[in-house]
């Protein structure tokens, strides 16, 4: 396949890096004025890949599309809406081509989840996916493998997709059902602010209820939304909590820990924008978020972190069920 990954990042360029390795050709988008993407066009580096040499690069966004048979999009979540709009207005092919989202959040203006925002831009009939899933790019260039998952509402796409992109390095599996697990990507980087806030305050042991309760929130969240339950379950979210509560290149993990210890952190942490717009749909949909309402209240509302907790550890008795 001809593939132009949007996005220039740790996962940006990884995934260029990837699909490369599969034999595709790849090229990276990206703005002239992006520091991380003049860095990868001039030296094939940064500081997690290198790329291989014929790697392709451009700045013209029209071109980029109608370059690819498949757009891969990993940037912030936060910054989709526009991308998704100047790809629309850049070309006529743009509701032709597949899209694959491999990044995790949903926006704060209206609670949108991003196949969402692709389907109401680029048009309903796009075939698009999200590749979600646990990993680190620290890990899987070191050949470290795992498992992910390829969603779509078209299924037989996800199928393709899983067939496209499997390697020893990563087994995919796939789901149709996106409400589920989008949402529940998201949301696990909620539950990794909340693991590093414990870190940060030495509690690391209340982990293990952190891992039962959050997947029950958001479990319940999915269910009211029209999702199936059963994909917080799975690689989605509890999946991928190895790599967002406990590891040390967690981004959302090493967030709360600095956020509690009062040190600098500039590193992209996108359940910081994701605790918003979920508590918005929590009360769209009627469900109570705890554990996300904690977190809520100590990054975004200024509530001492141990008087948060203990609310939240020594709320009223109920079945655990």
């Amino acid at each position: 396949m001809n593939i132009t990954v949007i996005g220039s990042g740790r996962w940006g360029s990884f995934l260029a890096w990837y699909t490369k390795r599969l034999g595709n050709d790849v090229l990276i988008y990206g703005r002239q004025t992006s520091a991380s993407y003049q860095e990868l066009k001039n030296t094939k580096k940064n500081e997690y890949i290198t790329l291989q040499d014929d790697t392709k690069f451009s700045s013209d966004l029209k071109y980029s599309v109608e370059y690819a048979d498949t757009v891969i999009i990993s940037i912030g979540a936060q910054g989709l809406p526009s991308l998704a709009e100047s790809i629309r207005n850049a070309t006529a092919q743009a509701g032709k081509k597949s899209y694959v989202l491999c990044m995790k959040g949903i926006v704060e203006d209206g609670g949108k989840r991003l196949s969402e925002v692709i389907y109401e831009t680029l048009g309903p009939d796009t075939k698009c996916a999200v590749w979600l899933g646990p990993g680190h790019v620290e890990d899987f260039t070191k050949g470290i493998p795992n498992c992910m998952i390829m969603c779509s509402r078209d299924e037989a796409f996800a199928k393709e997709l899983c067939q496209s992109f499997a390697s020893p390095l990563i087994r995919f599996y796939y789901s149709s059902d996106l409400i589920g697990c989008e949402l529940g990507a998201a949301t696990k980087n909620v539950m990794g602010i909340a693991a590093g806030i414990l870190d940060g305050m030495g509690y690391t042991s209340l982990k293990g209820a952190l891992m039962a309760r959050g997947p029950r929130e958001i479990a319940r969240l999915a269910e009211a939304m029209g999702g199936n339950e059963k994909s917080i379950f799975g690689l989605c979210h509890i999946g991928d909590y190895e790599a967002t509560l406990f590891s040390p290149h967690s981004h959302n993990r090493r967030y709360g820990e600095a956020f509690i210890k009062k040190e600098p952190y500039d590193k992209l942490a996108e359940g910081v924008y994701t605790v918003k717009s979920v508590l918005y749909l929590g009360k769209k949909y009627g469900v109570e978020l705890p554990v996300c309402e904690t977190v809520y209240d100590i990054i975004h509302g200024g509530k001492a972190p141990e008087e948060a907790l203990t609310a939240l550890f020594l709320r009223a008795q109920k079945s655990e069920y």
